[in-house]
């Protein structure tokens, strides 16, 4: 009975300790996964937080091109005027460029000579007024469209009757004419102009006056 007894013992012995073992065993690969679940909730938090540091980075980003586009709009601003200025001298240089081309030195030769005969001893004014009424004609329907035309037209100007038109221009009347031609500078858009006291003609006192410098109305 005794060695019975004893047997029994031993039996019951092994089977504690491989149950002891098997605990064992299941508590070292419990404490592993235990070990490795940190671990891994630390990598996420790593990863979140990176995440969301990279956010306001790209905030910052993003509004610096709109920083640098309004400096790019503003000096583009600033250069609009010196353009605008550039085209408007090439625009006087087209206008003055035509007029030398339609007006020849002989025909602006002729015209200072008759702005001398008609308005000498009168202002500067005076005398760009009397070119500007020999041009507008030329331009006008109802007279010649040249300059010699105009001024040669039958009973139309005193000094090509008398021979006067024939004598030398002086340096005001030719500066005058260059003013009015080659820059377009009229001094009024009248088609007729006379002297009022020793005037003649009925007819020319009926048109509307529209200016008057020095011994001169000009009309219309």
């Amino acid at each position: 009975m005794i060695k019975i007894h004893t047997a029994l013992f031993v039996i019951l012995m092994l089977v504690s300790a491989m149950k002891m073992d098997n605990i064992q065993e299941q508590e070292g690969t419990l404490s592993q996964k235990l070990a490795q679940a940190p671990v891994k909730h630390q990598l996420s938090y790593i990863d979140q937080d990176d995440h969301h540091t990279a956010i306001p980075a790209f905030s910052e980003e993003k509004h610096q091109p709109k920083v640098k586009m309004l400096s790019t709009a503003t000096e583009e601003k600033a250069s609009k005027p010196k353009q605008k200025k550039k085209v408007k001298s090439e625009t006087t240089k087209e206008t003055s460029s035509k007029n030398e081309t339609r007006y020849s030195n002989q025909e602006m030769d002729l015209l200072s000579r008759l702005v001398h005969a008609e308005a000498k001893g009168e202002s500067y004014a005076g005398k760009k007024a009397v070119a500007s009424v020999v041009l507008n004609r030329v331009e006008h329907g109802s007279f010649p469209d040249s300059v010699r035309g105009v001024i040669y037209q039958r009973n139309a100007f005193q000094p090509v009757s008398n021979g006067s038109i024939n004598d030398k221009a002086d340096q005001d009347s030719i500066k005058a004419v260059k003013q009015v031609v080659k820059e377009d500078d009229r001094t009024t858009k009248a088609i007729y102009f006379y002297n009022p006291k020793i005037a003649t003609d009925n007819w020319i006192r009926s048109r509307k006056i529209v200016e008057r410098i020095g011994r001169h109305v000009f009309a219309v």
